[in-house]
């Protein structure tokens, strides 16, 4: 990574640096889309992309860098690739997802690889093999981190209770956790988990697909620094050193949910943001995988 953006890094436990700020890929599924996209953020500033074998768009956000890299004055060690194994390949496909993965991409390696999903596809959350097969696919990132392919590896939706687990049994910790973090669903024991253990800890679905941008409060707060409510909110989390991964396709709000760098929100904003903390999700619960 260098340092061509202006944005601010956290420390991963692997010695490098990560964008605070990055652009989520979920549901951006055309090609055409995908690359107006990562144009837009590379024009932006940002130097981070997310993307998951679910999403089904690493061949096209390879492509898309391949191509717009040179563009906009960079190179592949300029920007940094999340991506993630999907549930269907945890276990004993572990191997052939990761792989799949690297190829689709094309980009000779991948910066961070998490694992998405606690549980299997095919199995109930109930299901005993569970554990198994989340250990099964840990040591399989291990053995492509220790070969350079993954230069750091990590697990998505990891509950305090998995990431225990986790801890216990690996030979090399997780550098990242990325989890549903936003102002009515703060993950206090799993942040400080996540503390304990030296484990970054990400945000995603940060303005609770889009829900949370109408809230009474957020727009009060935003309406008061002149913000848009995405940006404050967004705000909120890298403040308290939380990354952010904010979707979009359009290129005017990649841009604006660039602009959080620029600005504070008070001690009193922060607080009252964080009072709306009621435990709520919006996205899938993984509580119920054993």
């Amino acid at each position: 990574m260098s340092s061509s953006s202006t944005f601010p890094s956290v420390l991963l436990n692997t010695g490098v640096q990560m964008p605070l700020l990055g652009l989520g890929t979920y549901k951006l599924l055309a090609p055409e889309d995908v690359y107006r996209a990562v144009d837009a953020a590379l024009a932006a500033g940002y130097r981070a992309f997310d993307s998951a074998a679910v999403y089904r768009n690493e061949a096209d956000l390879g492509r898309a860098l391949k191509e717009l890299l040179p563009k906009h004055g960079l190179t592949r060690e300029d920007v940094f690739i999340t991506s993630k194994l999907g549930s269907e390949d945890q276990g004993e496909r572990a191997m052939e997802g990761a792989l799949h993965s690297l190829s689709q991409l094309d980009l000779g390696y991948i910066d961070l690889y998490l694992i998405h999903w606690p549980g299997t596809q095919g199995l109930v959350a109930s299901d005993q093999r569970n554990p198994g097969n989340r250990s099964q696919s840990w040591a399989t990132l291990e053995e492509l981190h220790a070969q350079g392919k993954l230069k750091a590896i990590g697990v998505s939706n990891y509950t305090p209770a998995h990431m225990r687990e986790l801890m216990q049994s690996c030979k090399i910790p997780p550098a990242l956790l990325q989890v549903e973090f936003h102002p009515k669903f703060c993950q206090t024991e799993l942040r400080s988990v996540c503390e304990e253990y030296g484990v970054c800890f990400q945000a995603y679905s940060s303005l609770g697909k889009g829900e949370l941008v109408t809230d009474p409060v957020v727009m009060e707060v935003a309406k008061n620094c002149e913000r848009t409510p995405a940006q404050v909110l967004l705000r909120w989390a890298v403040q308290q050193g939380v990354p952010v991964i904010p979707k979009s396709s359009n290129p005017d709000r990649i841009k604006d949910n660039a602009r959080i760098f620029d600005f504070t929100l008070s001690d009193t904003d922060m607080q009252r943001l964080t009072a709306l903390d009621c435990g709520h999700k919006y996205c899938r619960d993984p509580s119920e995988v054993v």
